[in-house]
């Protein structure tokens, strides 16, 4: 080999690790998110996993699909098929959806409900299928907030739940809370509202019931829909308890659950480590364990209602 040749041939294979490392780098990895809309919670979630290191763009491809019903099994198999390394999906309804997708692919729940009695996972601490996440809800939630809204107004003895029939959340939280409403001597009445378009037909039902007050169940449908439905509830001049924080500032008289935010972040963690060859297995489903309280005053004082100052002291947050 001639000495030209040579050197050309020394100089072409030092670049070999540089350009070999230049090229896994550019290979990015590819999710895929299902959710009903992009709520506020996708945000934290996209900004933790920038924190962590992940790029979109770079080395990161979020293929994000949003929507309800009918299209939550067309997205989780289109995702599938591309093939994407995560599924992460937000509420009850897309993870059965990507449930039913795949049995190969991590899914990861970033907020869900009750995944145990709804038939998702039957093994939080080791869960036994291809799903892992972080559950907003427990058992007692439905109660804590019919107790809520008999403390905050006595006299309530009629209370319209406004629930999504599409969740299979639905039917466990109805039950929950015909079983407090019972014990606290209020009467459940449900309204129904399996989809966007079917909301305004709802809010006039509630309009002609007249209940003394109202309970949001835990959807991402209802959430998606929250200022119309807080509207609705201080032009009636209804109490409302909703599930979410995101109702707070929109004028929902009280929230009280999960911080759905914190879980998303926290469902970041757990997708790095998916990313980074972590196996489901080893990451056990997460319940949340604080649940905060959000008073809105300015639409106590709309709607003529004086929150008792205990009720006030306990509150995590108070909108005045």
């Amino acid at each position: 080999m001639r000495r030209r040749d040579f050197i050309a041939f020394i100089y072409g294979a030092a670049a070999w690790p540089g350009l070999a490392f230049a090229q896994q780098k550019r290979i990015a990895k590819r999710i895929g998110f299902i959710a009903h809309a992009p709520l506020p919670p996708v945000k934290r979630f996209r900004e933790r996993l920038q924190t962590l290191g992940w790029v979109e763009g770079e080395n990161l491809i979020i293929e994000s699909r949003y929507g309800e019903g009918k299209d939550l099994p067309v997205f989780a198999a289109e995702l599938v098929s591309m093939p994407v390394e995560v599924l992460v999906v937000w509420g009850t309804p897309a993870a059965f959806a990507a449930k039913r997708a795949t049995t190969t692919i991590p899914i990861l729940i970033a907020a869900a409900g009750d995944v145990v009695n709804t038939g998702l996972i039957s093994n939080l601490a080791r869960p036994d299928s291809n799903l892992t996440g972080f559950v907003a809800l427990n058992v007692d939630l439905e109660s804590k907030r019919l107790e809520l809204l008999k403390e905050a107004v006595p006299g309530v003895s009629r209370v319209v739940v406004l629930a999504n029939p599409a969740n299979p959340l639905n039917r466990i939280n109805l039950d929950t809370a015909r079983r407090s409403g019972e014990k606290l001597g209020v009467r459940i009445e449900v309204v129904e509202a399996a989809s966007p378009a079917d909301v305004e037909g709802a809010l006039a039902e509630i309009k002609k019931l007249r209940p003394d007050a109202a309970l949001l169940a835990s959807d991402t449908m209802l959430l998606s829909k929250r200022k119309e439905i807080a509207d609705f509830m201080a032009e009636q001049r209804i109490p409302a308890i909703y599930p979410f924080r995101e109702y707070a500032p929109v004028g929902g008289l009280f929230t009280y659950g999960a911080n759905i935010s914190v879980l998303f972040e926290r469902a970041a963690d757990y997708l790095d480590r998916l990313l980074k060859g972590e196996k489901v297995g080893n990451l056990p489903v997460q319940q949340a364990t604080a649940f905060e309280l959000i008073v809105n005053t300015r639409t106590a004082s709309a709607i003529g209602i004086n929150i008792p100052r205990e009720i006030l002291l306990r509150a995590d947050d108070v909108i005045e």
